[in-house]
């Protein structure tokens, strides 16, 4: 077995979980996740089965979430699987004024993550940290908001805001939750989260674990195949001859730009020959077939593609 699986993480596994399931479901020792979801949390979690968990480092890092904020109250781990540690009535809150919150969060911001998380503090995990009531200063990081929009708004004393968060790898919801609270002046914290998009694939598009076992029941289960999920980077198709020896671990001159396809959007066919960084790209056989992921550089003009991870087999003839 060789490709992805978009499973929708049930509530109450962790993402380690649901890589033991997996692998016990298709008998397959190799298998790995795209991305950690909190075990409280549901959605799209990328499951790598075989070769394919060495692809998992070039996989896309937005992520989208719809996630549903209570105001007035404030916890240990920024959700409600922590103890209570404020609460205040929120009283006429309005659309008008969460639409204006939330869009400071919008672009590049520095977030400090909930100190119940997997971030590592000299080798140790801050939530192992927290547990033993040992203090710690986290440390601020950078993220990227792409789109922070309020979808609804119930009120009441402790009103629930349902907001989609389009957001770079790293961002953590619970301290979007936590922030929007402070900035009202009432405490938030995380109430529930799922997860509608992660490395190109869609929450629509997910399966669950009981449909993966009638699947592989009715023998109709299948992976998607890997080249579909890394549909951002650019593509390199070789002849029968270059391919062969791509795979054996040479690299291959490139001098015909046609054999070349762009999809990175920093990448086009003007710069591509005067490229000053290497670039990750997809690399084909003429007949479509993915031979696995190639470096593709410039110098003095030629371009190259020197194989990164290499997963077909071609036999390579004398």
């Amino acid at each position: 077995m060789f490709g992805f699986l978009n499973l929708n993480k049930p509530q109450g596994f962790t993402s380690h979980d649901c890589v033991a399931k997996t692998r016990r479901l298709i008998n397959m020792k190799k298998v790995g996740h795209g991305g950690t979801l909190d075990p409280e949390a549901t959605g799209v979690l990328p499951i790598a089965v075989g070769k394919a968990t060495r692809l998992l480092q070039f996989l896309p890092e937005k992520k989208a979430y719809r996630a549903r904020i209570r105001l007035g109250m404030q916890t240990t781990t920024d959700d409600l699987e922590g103890e209570v540690v404020a609460t205040k009535p929120v009283n006429n809150l309005q659309k008008e004024e969460l639409i204006q919150y939330l869009s400071k969060f919008n672009g590049e911001i520095e977030q400090v993550p909930p100190i119940y998380s997997a971030i590592k503090q000299k080798g140790k995990k801050l939530y192992e940290l927290a547990r033993k009531g040992i203090e710690v200063e986290v440390p601020k990081r950078k993220v990227t908001i792409y789109s922070c929009e309020l979808i609804n708004l119930v009120t009441g004393e402790f009103p629930e805001v349902e907001v989609d968060i389009s957001c770079s790898a790293g961002t953590y919801i619970r301290a979007i939750a936590r922030d929007l609270g402070a900035m009202l002046g009432v405490g938030g914290t995380l109430a529930n989260l799922i997860r509608t998009e992660s490395c190109n694939m869609q929450l629509k598009d997910s399966i669950n674990f009981e449909t993966i076992e009638e699947q592989l029941q009715n023998n109709t289960f299948k992976l998607i195949r890997p080249d579909l999920i890394l549909a951002h980077l650019t593509t390199i198709t070789l002849d029968l001859e270059q391919s062969k020896r791509w795979c054996h671990g040479q690299t291959i001159c490139l001098p015909d730009k046609k054999s070349i396809s762009v999809y990175d959007y920093e990448i086009n066919q003007e710069n591509l020959a005067t490229l000053e960084q290497p670039v990750h790209s997809r690399v084909y056989q003429e007949d479509s077939r993915f031979l696995g992921i190639g470096v593709l550089k410039s110098q003095e003009g030629i371009l190259s593609s020197k194989p990164k991870i290499v997963c077909a087999n071609l036999d390579i003839e004398d």
